[in-house]
C-alpha cells in the first residue's frame, strides 16, 4: 500500500492527465493516501492540479529551446535551483515512491529523488523516449512504457509495457450519443466530425478548417471543432461574419466523452495520451502529428497505429490541402471506416493505470 507518493511532471495535458490519473488510482486503493504534485511554475500544471483535488509545489525550471535564446544560458543555474528545492520538498514529504510523468519539472524532482536514495519509477507515454527520461532511466526502479521497442532507450530489465494511464470518465462512451447530441445541438440523422488539436491548439488543423469552410458546409456533415486557448480570441474575430452553418468551434471540449461518443470520424494530432484514448475508444482517425516537438516523437506515435492500418496519417505540410477532403472522404467510405475500427481495437490497453500503480506499490519503500 502506498500511504505517500509525489508525482511530478506536466507542461502540456499529456503529461498532466496521466498524471492524475495515476493520483486517483492510488487513491481510490488507499482514500487516505497523502499524494503531492511537483510541477514547473507558470505552466497547465499548476492551475489543473489544484482542480483535480491534489496539492502542487512549483519548480523555476522551463525546458531547452532549440533556438538560440538568453534562457538557455540560464538552465544550468535553474536546473541546480530546481534540484536544490526538489530536494527539500522529497525530504520533507517522505515519500514511498517518486514517479515522473515526463515534462520539465520531472527531471529536477526524480534527480532530488535519486540523490536521496528514494524509490523512483519513469512513465514514458510516447513511442519515442525524450532526453530527460533517458537520463532518469539509469536510476529508476522501473519504466512504465506505452509502447514495445523502447529496449533502446532503456535497461531492458526495468521496463513494464502496460499503456498509458488514461481517466475513465474520458472514454467511457457507451450509450452516451443521445446525451451528446443534446449538450452540443447536434442532429442525430447527421455524421458528425470532431477536431483536436490538444488544449492549446493547433495552427495547422486550425487553418485548414477554415480554408475548407465552405466545403464542409456543403457536405452536410457537422462538425465540433476544438480550436485552443492560443487561437481562440483570434478565430472568434477571423470569423465573426462566416457563415459556419454545421461547423461548432470551442475553445475547449469539457466533456470529451460525450465528443467522442458522437464522432463518426476524428481528426487529431498524435500525442501520446491522444492517441492512447483513441486506442480504447474504436473510432476511424486521421492523426496529423505536429512537427514541433522533440524527436519528431508525434509520428513515432502515430506509425504505431498506421503501421498496422488502424488509422491514416497526414503529415503536417500536406493537411492545408487535404486534409477536409481527405476526411469527407473517409467519412462517407464505411468499408474503410469500418477497417480502421477493426484494426485499433486490439491495441487499447484499458487496466494501464491499474497496472503502473501495481508496479509503484512493488517498489514502494
Amino acid at each position: 500500500m502506498i500511504k505517500k507518493a509525489i508525482v511530478s511532471g506536466g507542461g502540456t495535458g499529456g503529461h498532466i492527465f496521466p498524471a492524475i490519473a495515476i493520483a486517483d488510482e492510488i487513491k481510490r486503493r488507499n482514500p487516505d493516501a497523502e499524494i503531492l504534485f511537483v510541477g514547473a511554475a507558470g505552466k497547465m500544471e499548476m492551475e489543473k492540479v489544484p482542480q483535480a483535488g491534489y496539492k502542487i509545489e512549483g519548480l523555476d525550471i522551463v525546458g531547452f529551446k532549440r533556438k538560440l535564446a538568453l534562457s538557455n544560458f540560464l538552465l544550468p543555474f535553474k536546473i541546480i535551483k530546481s534540484v536544490l528545492k526538489a530536494k527539500k520538498i522529497v525530504r520533507k514529504f517522505d515519500p514511498d515512491v517518486v514517479v515522473g510523468v515526463g515534462g520539465y519539472a520531472s527531471g529536477p524532482t526524480l534527480k532530488a529523488a535519486s540523490i536521496l536514495k528514494f524509490p523512483t519509477a519513469l512513465q514514458e507515454q510516447n513511442a519515442f523516449a525524450g532526453k530527460t527520461n533517458k537520463i532518469l532511466s539509469k536510476k529508476a526502479k522501473v519504466i512504465c512504457v506505452a509502447y514495445e521497442g523502447l529496449e533502446r532507450f532503456f535497461p531492458a530489465d526495468k521496463i513494464i509495457l502496460t499503456g498509458n494511464p488514461i481517466r475513465n470518465d474520458m472514454v467511457d462512451i457507451i450509450g452516451k450519443r443521445e446525451e451528446a447530441y443534446k449538450e452540443y445541438g447536434f442532429d442525430p440523422n447527421k455524421k458528425t466530425i470532431l477536431i483536436i488539436g490538444g488544449s492549446l491548439g493547433a495552427r495547422t488543423l486550425n487553418e485548414s478548417i477554415v480554408k475548407d469552410l465552405n466545403l464542409l458546409a456543403e457536405s452536410g456533415v457537422q462538425v465540433l471543432w476544438q480550436c485552443g486557448k492560443l487561437y481562440n480570441e483570434r478565430l472568434i474575430e477571423q470569423l465573426k461574419d462566416t457563415e459556419m452553418g454545421n461547423v461548432k468551434m470551442v475553445q475547449f471540449i469539457m466533456r470529451m466523452d460525450l465528443a467522442y461518443a458522437m464522432a463518426d470520424v476524428i481528426i487529431s494530432r498524435a500525442g501520446a495520451i491522444s492517441v492512447s484514448e483513441l486506442c480504447l475508444i474504436h473510432k476511424p482517425a486521421i492523426l496529423v502529428p505536429s512537427p514541433n516537438v522533440a524527436e519528431d516523437h508525434q509520428t513515432k506515435n502515430a506509425m504505431a497505429l498506421v503501421e498496422k492500418n488502424a488509422a491514416i496519417l497526414l503529415k503536417d505540410v500536406e493537411a492545408k490541402e487535404q486534409l477536409i477532403p481527405a476526411t469527407l472522404e473517409l467519412i462517407e467510405n464505411e468499408y474503410a471506416c469500418e477497417g480502421l475500427v477493426k484494426n485499433i481495437q486490439p491495441l487499447g490497453k484499458p487496466n494501464a493505470t491499474v497496472e503502473i500503480v501495481d508496479e509503484l506499490e512493488k517498489i514502494a519503500k
